[in-house]
């Protein structure tokens, strides 16, 4: 059975949508399922969020290590450690981008999205050629989800990102390298991770709202680097989810040769 087979049957045996896009990064050659369809991005939006900061950095807007002073008026709910710490603590630029990533901390989201605007970001999504990925709300904005305003991606926008970052051309090789080091240092597992072994090195964002799971990233294996997608959402529980996310990326470890 080819991998693509084996990938559509552990999806068919759940319930749910899922988007899966993998690509070896030696050959480019590509499995798609559902590649275009679109989900809720949950917290891989952060992917363009980050690159929109290192654009601003590169063209001297700001820098870094610039500093950010912590207050309650920017804290909020969901995942992260900023909103857990006193008032007035001070983080640089780069601390508050890698909480974003390796700790999904949306208060450190939402301190960038207000320091880069919206605007800014999408405007960054269509310049990577993300045709499908906008941000709509903050972080936490349950109200903004209520009325629709959701933000959004595809499985194929996010291989897509992902291959830019790992090319060195989002923004320069020295900043694609810097986004690279943060998603290697990823603490948030339990998805693309979850069946693979500890040792394996994988620079991955993940994302989760209610029976929504998603993981992308890149696997460096020892016969090929590779990137996979995979969105799931309508799942019948988050842990249906990440078994989903786990047992794909399984699957794709253990048959590399035939992407």
């Amino acid at each position: 059975m080819e991998l693509k087979e084996k990938i559509s049957d552990i999806i068919n045996e759940n319930k749910g949508d899922v988007g899966v896009v993998v690509k070896n990064l030696n050959t480019d050659s590509t499995i798609m399922i559902n590649e275009e369809e679109v989900f809720p991005s949950a917290s891989t939006i952060k992917l363009v969020i980050i690159s929109t900061l290192m654009k601003e950095v590169s063209k001297g807007i700001m820098k870094l290590d610039d500093k950010i002073v912590l207050t309650n008026k920017c804290k909020c709910g969901g995942d992260g450690i900023l909103k857990e710490l006193n008032d007035g603590k001070s983080f640089t630029l780069k601390e508050i981008a890698t909480l974003m990533i390796i700790l999904s901390d949306n208060t450190a989201t939402n301190i960038l999205i207000d320091l880069l605007s919206m605007e800014k970001i999408n405007e960054m999504a269509k310049e990577l050629n993300l045709p499908n990925t906008q941000l709509r709300r903050k972080m936490m904005d349950s109200e903004a989800a209520r009325m629709g305003r959701e933000n959004v991606t595809t499985a194929k926008d996010m291989c897509h990102i992902l291959e830019l970052i790992y090319k060195g051309k989002v923004v320069s090789e020295e900043y694609s390298d810097i986004i690279l080091d943060i998603l290697k240092r990823q603490q948030v597992g339990g998805r693309l991770n979850l069946y693979l072994p500890e040792e394996i090195t994988i620079a991955h964002k993940t994302g989760d709202l209610d029976k929504l799971e998603h993981d992308v990233g890149i696997v460096y294996h020892q016969h090929c680097n590779y990137i996979i997608c995979v969105l799931t959402k309508n799942v019948e529980t988050n842990k249906d989810g990440r078994e989903i996310i786990g047992k794909v990326s399984l699957q794709v470890y253990n048959n590399v040769e035939q992407i």
